[in-house]
């Protein structure tokens, strides 16, 4: 399951773990114009931790979901031109 919520300067995406335990801890993702941030309750230490994406990680991460094994560079539209 999971949720989406548009705030004043981002989007807000929910995942909410379900199925047979052990469960984690629900992770939230915030879509802001510079950058992705992923975080989630480390139920152990009881802190949030977070990871910071830029827009080209984020592309790249898109695009490694869909790919076999291997090692890959993407090419921009934009960088073709010349």
């Amino acid at each position: 399951m999971f949720t989406i919520e548009h705030e004043f300067d981002s989007t807000v995406i929910t995942l909410v773990d379900e199925g047979q335990a052990p469960l984690l801890e629900d992770i939230s993702i915030n879509a802001f114009s510079e950058c992705v941030t992923i975080e989630q309750l480390d139920p152990r230490t009881h802190q949030v931790q977070k990871i910071t994406l830029s827009p080209s990680q984020l592309n790249d991460l898109a695009a490694a979901l869909d790919l076999p094994e291997g090692i890959y560079r993407l090419v921009r539209d934009d960088a073709k031109a010349t």
